[in-house]
């Protein structure tokens, strides 16, 4: 049998389904990202870039893309 992911969210977001999130997973050894409202689409990441993606987003360095 496959492991199956377990899907994180963050508490920031509510327990109602009108509560749109991004949800995470850790499954061997990458990060699995999927937005609440589409489940079925599920990008995958390793650890190391989604922390150096959200170092940068918390630094402000994504801030100015458009």
């Amino acid at each position: 049998m496959l492991a199956q992911p377990v899907w994180r969210k963050s508490s920031f977001s509510g327990p109602d389904e009108g509560n749109n999130c991004v949800e995470l997973a850790p499954l061997a050894g990458v990060v699995l990202l999927r937005e609440s409202d589409y489940p079925g689409v599920v990008v995958t990441t390793t650890p190391a870039a989604l922390r150096a993606f959200l170092r940068d987003v918390a630094a402000g360095t994504l801030d100015n893309l458009a």
